[in-house]
């Protein structure tokens, strides 16, 4: 048994590509499932709460790359688990709905994310979920349950019908358990047979106001569909909240622009640097292919890669998934990510290639 926790003790969790396997999947709603992932080896999976991770799949012969929340806690840190909503016609979500049981070998990359409640804490928080959003909050809810935290939260989730509320036991068992989280559960419309007693119609200003009558005094971490977003920030702004206490999940489905293949990328990237003068141009390296290429300044080095046949994983294509850091072993580069690499990997000379220009001639170990 010593031995066994010195192996568990010396092994942590740290961005970049890991294989875990399934150890369980759990049906939340009739079109949501949870898959919960453990590693061979025993591995602690520490993670801010609201951070993700970008799971690398083959589907029909072809690799793909998607992101997701982990909706665990790290206070339960031997496996880590991602709720996902079956779509209509999603190649991935349909895909793991499908095929992912149990027993089965992942590998993902992560975790990553801006949108936590670590680097951005507060004594009162106003947890805002429509839908499949409700993966981060939830995180960040059952971290604070675990840990007995005097974080007075109030957690406002909005969903289509009872039937779709995910967690909701879970949710409402915490709120019988502690008297610092006060929860509030909206449906658009409950269906004939259906018993509700929560709030009904969609989260507007005097719903808010009676749900949480302080709401100007929290800091208010919001996730869930595109429109829920953008109707949730806009009533805050018309409510006079302080919009420096509002933090949202900005990550969504991967641009289609992204999702050209490297022989596309390559070939634009060429159209684009013939017109350019030799002389504005700056030299990319990859040691390890044996190969380099000139590139014009304000392109970034995934787009070097592409040029000459060189496939970097990109997910999300925005710099906040993680999948494409590579470690830069010279010249300097502009690199504009939204949280997808750590300080630490940033100073071990790491970049993310896919938002990443150099400002000089560069070698990568790549």
């Amino acid at each position: 048994m010593n031995a066994f926790l010195s192996s568990v003790n010396t092994h942590t969790w740290t961005n970049g590509r890991h294989l875990v396997r399934c150890v369980k999947v759990v049906q939340e709603t009739w079109d949501v499932r949870t898959f919960s992932f453990m590693a061979e080896q025993p591995v602690m999976f520490f993670f801010k709460p609201g951070e993700f991770v970008t799971l690398e799949l083959l589907i029909d012969g072809q690799q793909v790359m998607r992101s997701y929340t982990i909706s665990s806690s790290p206070s339960l840190p031997y496996s880590f688990s991602i709720t996902v909503k079956r779509v209509p016609g999603g190649q991935v979500s349909n895909w793991l709905h499908d095929n992912l049981q149990e027993g089965l070998e992942v590998a993902v990359h992560g975790p990553v994310g801006n949108f936590n409640c670590i680097d951005f804490p507060a004594k009162k928080v106003l947890l805002l979920s429509g839908g499949v959003g409700i993966t981060p909050v939830m995180s960040m809810a059952r971290w604070w349950f675990d840990t007995n935290s005097e974080v007075d939260m109030v957690f406002v989730h909005s969903a289509r019908t009872p039937k779709d509320i995910i967690y909701r036991r879970e949710l409402e068992h915490m709120d019988s358990r502690i008297t610092n989280f006060n929860l509030s559960l909206i449906c658009e419309r409950y269906e004939i047979g259906e018993t509700w007693s929560g709030f009904t119609g969609y989260l507007g200003d005097e719903m808010l106001k009676l749900i949480a009558p302080d709401f100007m005094e929290r800091k208010v971490f919001c996730c869930g569909p595109t429109p829920y977003m953008r109707a949730i920030k806009s009533m805050l702004q018309r409510n006079g909240f302080p919009m420096t206490e509002y933090h949202e999940e900005s990550f969504g489905a991967t641009p289609k622009e992204v999702e050209k293949d490297v022989v596309e990328l390559a070939e634009q990237a060429q159209v684009a640097s013939d017109n350019v003068s030799r002389a504005d141009m700056l030299r990319v390296e990859f040691i390890q292919a044996g190969k380099s290429v000139q590139i014009e300044s304000g392109e970034t080095v995934h787009t070097a890669a592409a040029k000459l046949g060189l496939y970097i994983p990109k997910a999300c294509g925005m710099g906040i998934c993680g999948t494409c850091k590579v470690r830069k072993i010279s010249g300097a580069v502009d690199m504009e990510h939204n949280g997808g690499i750590s300080d630490a990997d940033v100073s071990e000379g790491f970049i993310l290639s896919c938002c990443s220009t150099p400002l000089e001639d560069i070698v990568l170990d790549y």
